[in-house]
Formats: C-alpha cells, structure tokens, sequence
C-alpha cells in the first residue's frame, strides 16, 4: 500500500476511535441512597449521568428516615436524596454532609390512587364513603409521603374517621405495593408512581391540603473527595436532569 493511502486509513482509524463515547479514564463510582418514590426518575438519571461523565451511580432505595438512621451509624453513602428537606437539614447540624452542597431537587406531589378504575373520584370523596375498608399510607414516621397524607386527612377532617382503617407501609414503595395489588382500595402515593399507568383511578391532592414537599439532596462527607459524587450532584442540576425530573411529575425549583 502507497503511503498516502496508509494515512487516508490511519486517519479515519483515528476518528473512529475518537468519534466512539468512551468514558474517562478517570471514571468512578458514586454511591447513592434514593428516597423510595423517586425511584423511576433516579434510574433515568443515573443511565443519562453514566453515558454523559463516564461515572457509574450505584443507587440504593428506601424510606428517607431509615436512611439518615443508617447514615448516623456510619453507612457508606456519598449522595443522600431524600423525601423531605429536614432530614438534609439534620445531616448539616450533625456534621454528616458537605456546607453548601445541600439544595431542592423536586418537589413532589401527593395522590390518592386506586388500582381499580372508578373507585377514586376526582375530588376524593371516596375518603368519605362507609365501605371504605382500608386506606394505604406509607409510614409517617419515616416516609414525608405518609406526613403529607396524614397532614391531608387532619385538613380534610377525616383522620379520626379514617384511623381505624389506615395500613402503613414502611416505604411509599411498599404502600404502592398495597394498592396495587389490592390489599387496600385506595392508598396515597408519589404522583412519579403513577404518572405512566393509565390504568386505574386517582385524584392529584391540591398542593394547599398539605406541607411543600420538598426533596432535597446533599453531598455527605464520605463522597467529598470522589469526583463522581461531587459530578452526579451538578448532573442532578443539569437541564438534562431536570427534565427527566419534570416528566415523572415532580416540579423543579
């Protein structure tokens, strides 16, 4: 082969390999803990953070509470994503997170949800009715999900009504689970569970009837000097990020 054909090949070798989405050299590993009802969207996230850094985002599900638990006794989270904005608050005053890291990444929204189509009326007065057996919440004490649902029956005034019949689950994760198979007729859950269902029946909770729930994310302690935690929170920034956010439901500040 003449030499100038040999660089014509050399040449479009190079570009190939240039053209190709190759991650960084120096590509890490975040590890994540994700409040349960943001579930979908952290997937989402995740798979769009790796294929624009090249870092690789380990997540981890769970209620919010159990989480900041787990973080106080030393798990080895870099990123926290909670539920609610005071257990990221807590992480600052106990030394936990990283000052100045911590902001809202969604706010969430509440809705009484029924897998059965025609149960749930679009003002919720299913809430109302005597053949109302059980009701599905998740656990308030650990999940701000179930805080807003409770906060909804007390401005509602069927909470007293209502108690006999409430089954917690220990996550929104498990009090989806719940409805969704029945064990409950109706069940309050993250809107970001439902939104691509188009079976059943639900009522979306006027923002007025409870507190803002704002979802707020921090950089702990432990992932201060990976770069593939302190990537992955300006990821969650990005417009990329925020869309994927807007598309499950939630707003973004």
């Amino acid at each position: 082969m003449n030499p100038m054909g040999l660089l014509a090949r050399l040449s479009c070798l190079m570009a190939l390999v240039f053209g190709l989405n190759v991650p960084p050299a120096e590509a890490a590993a975040v590890q994540v803990a994700v409040a349960s009802n943001f579930m979908e969207p952290a997937k989402a996230i995740a798979a769009a953070f790796t294929a624009k850094t090249g870092h690789q985002a380990n997540l981890s599900f769970g209620p919010s509470g159990q989480f900041y638990t787990q973080i106080a006794h030393g798990a080895p989270f870099e990123v926290f994503l909670s539920a609610d904005k005071e257990r990221p608050q807590q992480a600052e005053k106990d030394g936990f997170s990283v000052s100045g890291t911590r902001f809202t990444y969604a706010v969430g929204r509440l809705v009484l949800y029924s897998a059965t189509a025609g149960i749930v009326d679009r003002d919720g007065k299913v809430l109302a009715r005597d053949d109302l057996s059980h009701l599905a919440i998740a656990d308030p004490a650990t999940a701000p999900y179930g805080v807003a649902a409770v906060e909804t029956l007390g401005k509602l005034g069927l909470y007293t009504r209502l108690k006999p019949k409430i089954v917690q689950g220990s996550s929104i994760a498990q009090t989806f689970q719940f409805v969704q198979t029945g064990a409950a007729e109706v069940g309050f859950v993250a809107l970001s569970q439902v939104i691509n269902r188009p079976e059943g029946s639900r009522w979306i909770v006027p923002a007025t009837l409870h507190s803002p729930i704002d979802q707020q994310a921090v950089l702990l302690k432990t992932g201060d000097q990976n770069p593939a935690a302190r990537a992955f929170m300006t990821f969650l920034k990005s417009p990329t990020a925020r869309a994927i956010i807007r598309r499950y439901g939630y707003e973004t500040p």
